[in-house]
Order: structure tokens, then C-alpha cells, then sequence
């Protein structure tokens, strides 16, 4: 991945982060909160001086008294008038309901948390979706998996050769290949394969075995594979360790007159050579 694809990732992965937080403390003041005392800090004298009416007894007030008269020639009668009963006070709380509409109450803070978070996730898998798809769609204008200008054929052949006559590959980053100089005859193997032109070949860095990158050895005039120790002459081909065959190598071609393109969309995978086409080791080994 390139450097570009982890700040992606990276930004991805905070945007989680945050949105965790955010619903977490969304959620923790959404809980409902007990209703404040309405005594708290009010003194011990003045709660004490300040009852309410529950228990208290309210005498009736007297509509009117007659005295009982008596008649001559009866008896006095007297007549009991039932005790007054207790009056008392009794206060009902009611709640009222008042259901308003969207445009009045606004966003609550609950709904401006959870569409954060939908967005926030929404833009998230978006990110990732568009880093995923640009990560395997084939690139066609440029870079790897596309054709590589590697350079002029002439300059090119110039690199390759030492002044004292040794051979030296020269590596091509964009297309992650080992340009060196082709043999004068290739075995069969190689043949309508284009896999040389202009005197040149374009090598896959990476080993057959397991892919490590394979590094080139100056003493040898090769390349060996730190990784688990396979081993190839200058042009790829194979020559001990595990490695079960050639190392890759890309169709090229010249274009322009002569500039020399890899075709690094084309892999062209070969068994190991029964005879080599150049000598090897020509000096001490690296690995």
C-alpha cells in the first residue's frame, strides 16, 4: 500500500474512534437524571417553621345555633348534633402533555449525536470502499501493472556494462524490475515469448519461492535471494535453492525508435533452464 492508502486508513480509523466516544457520551446524558431536591441547603429551623397542611384538623365554620325551646306542658328535648367531620386539603398533581411539532422543537441533542454518527460511519466505509477499489483496479496510465518507459535503449545498454566489462543490472522502481543485457543466443524457452529487445531484458525483483526481493550480488555477477538462499545467473535463470523455476521476467518492446518499455502487465514465468545461457557463479557467492 502506498503511503497515501495508510493516511486513509489512518483517517478511517479515528473517525471510529470519535464516533465511539461521541455515542458514548450521547448515550451516558441521555440517561434521565433525578429531579434537583427543592430543600437542598435550606436550614434544619426554616424546614421545621415550614409544614405543610397534611394532618392538620380545620374546624367547620358554624352556619347557625338555635337554642332548644321548650313548650310548656312537654318535656325538654335535646336534640345532639353530629360532630363535625375533619376537613382536609388534598392537592393532586397532574402532568400535562403538550406534544409539539418537529419544526418547533428542533434537533434534540440525541438526534444530532446519532446522525453524527451515521455520518461519520457512512463517510468511513465510503473512504474505505474508494481506497479498496483504487487498490485493485489495474493502473493503465502509469506505475505498476501498466507499461513503463525504462529509458533510452543506448543509455540503458551503457549502464548495464561496467568500463572493465562486468555486468550490472540497473533497477527500474516504477515497474520493480532488473534491466540487464540479453544473451546473444536465448535457449528455447524464451523464444516468441518478447521477453528481449534491443539487446536487453526487463527481471521480476521478486524471488519464485516465496516473493522475497531478490538483491544482485556484484561478486557472483548474480542475483541470490537472502530469504532461503536461491540462486540465479545475471539473466534470471535458475541455478540452486528452492526456488522451482526462472525468475519472472516482463514482455518488452522498443517504441519510438528507441525507447525501452516494460510491460509490467505481462509475466512471462519459464521452467528452470536445462542448460544456462550465460556461466555462474563467476566469483564468491553473497549469501
Amino acid at each position: 500500500m502506498t503511503f497515501t492508502n495508510w493516511i486513509l486508513v489512518g483517517v478511517g480509523f479515528f473517525a471510529i474512534i470519535g464516533a465511539l466516544g461521541a455515542f458514548t457520551i450521547a448515550f451516558r446524558r441521555s440517561r434521565a437524571e433525578p429531579p434537583p431536591d427543592p430543600t437542598a441547603g435550606v436550614s434544619t429551623e426554616t424546614r421545621r417553621a415550614d409544614r405543610s397542611m397534611a394532618g392538620v384538623r380545620v374546624e367547620p365554620i358554624a352556619v347557625g345555633e338555635h337554642e332548644p325551646v321548650a313548650e310548656a306542658g312537654h318535656a325538654e328535648e335535646v336534640i345532639e348534633e353530629p360532630a363535625p367531620a375533619a376537613v382536609g386539603i388534598e392537592v393532586v398533581e397532574r402532568q400535562r402533555v403538550v406534544e409539539v411539532t418537529p419544526e418547533e422543537s428542533g434537533v434534540s441533542r440525541r438526534h444530532f449525536f446519532n446522525r453524527a454518527i451515521t455520518v461519520t460511519f457512512g463517510s468511513f466505509l465510503a473512504l474505505f470502499g474508494l481506497n479498496s477499489l483504487a487498490f485493485f483496479w489495474p493502473k493503465l496510465t502509469g506505475g505498476f501493472g501498466s507499461d513503463v518507459d525504462a529509458g533510452a535503449v543506448e543509455d540503458l545498454l551503457a549502464l548495464t556494462v561496467t568500463p572493465a566489462g562486468t555486468t550490472v543490472p540497473v533497477f527500474i522502481p516504477e515497474a520493480r524490475a532488473y534491466v540487464v543485457p540479453a544473451p546473444d543466443s536465448l535457449s528455447a524457452q524464451f523464444e516468441g515469448r518478447n521477453v528481449a529487445a534491443g539487446g536487453l531484458m526487463a527481471l521480476f525483483q521478486r524471488c519464485v519461492h516465496l516473493g522475497c526481493r531478490v538483491p544482485w550480488c556484484a561478486t557472483s555477477i548474480g542475483f541470490e535471494c537472502p530469504c532461503h538462499g536461491s540462486k540465479y545467473n545475471y539473466v534470471g535463470e535458475y541455478f540452486a535453492g528452492p526456488a522451482p523455476r526462472n525468475l519472472d521476467r516482463f514482455v518488452v518492446e522498443i517504441r519510438d525508435g528507441d525507447r525501452f518499455v516494460i510491460r509490467t502487465g505481462e509475466i512471462a514465468e519459464t521452467p528452470r533452464a536445462s542448460s544456462p545461457s550465460v556461466a555462474y557463479p563467476q566469483g564468491p557467492s553473497c549469501i
